[in-house]
């Protein structure tokens, strides 16, 4: 029996493979100024992920993680700019709500709150999308939110196991220090990567 196959050697190089990831994610986002770097190292980090979903585990986590922070530091930084620019103006909408005591304004309220559920949802599948399909970053963006739309199950999936692991790691705060950043990113990618195929099934793609 080879002891390098048991299962507690396979979990054991999984949770490294998970605290490797989340390590590079955090020096790339560093490497990158952390303001320029948080988005092209969220992108390779997914990248890494969807390689892993996909069976590709035997290639190396340090060079692929260079070569996709690389390739989509640009179109990364600016869908950056993009989330950044969208979540700006939605708090400087609730902050303006939220001094200002018109009655008129409480019936922008309820359309706000719709939005800002949508635009959470958005954000779930953006990344998964952004590294999933190799098109303009405008098709990425209409492909998220399409699919989220068409999505409800796997968008409550997501939630369902977000709310869960923020618990555990709540309760372990080393644990989010650890594998936060993987964690996440392995659930949004594995769910994400579900309701892909399901679309493109539907549309043989």
């Amino acid at each position: 029996m080879n002891p390098n196959g048991g299962p507690i050697y396979r979990i054991l190089e999984w949770i490294t493979k998970f605290a490797y990831v989340n390590v590079l994610w955090v020096i790339f986002t560093f490497i990158g100024g952390i303001v320029f770097g948080f988005f092209p190292a969220t992108i390779a980090m997914f990248a890494i992920v969807r390689k892993w979903l996909n069976g590709d585990v035997d290639h190396s986590v340090l060079s692929s993680f260079w070569y996709f922070f690389k390739k989509e530091f640009l179109k990364g930084n600016l869908l950056g700019l993009f989330i950044v620019g969208i979540s700006t103006l939605m708090a400087t909408n609730i902050y303006f709500m939220q001094i200002n005591l018109n009655e008129l304004l409480k019936i922008t309220y309820i359309p706000l709150f719709v939005f800002m559920v949508l635009y959470s949802l958005f954000l779930f599948f953006i990344f998964p999308a952004f590294v999933h399909y190799d098109v303009k970053l405008t098709q990425v963006m209409k492909n998220a939110f399409l699919i989220m739309l068409v999505s409800p199950i796997q968008s409550a999936f997501i939630i369902i196991c977000l709310i869960s692991t923020y618990f555990v790691m709540n309760a372990i705060p080393a644990l989010a220090f650890i594998f936060g950043g993987s964690v996440y990113t392995f659930i949004t990618m594995w769910l994400c990567l579900n309701a892909f195929r399901k679309v493109e099934k539907k549309m043989n793609i």
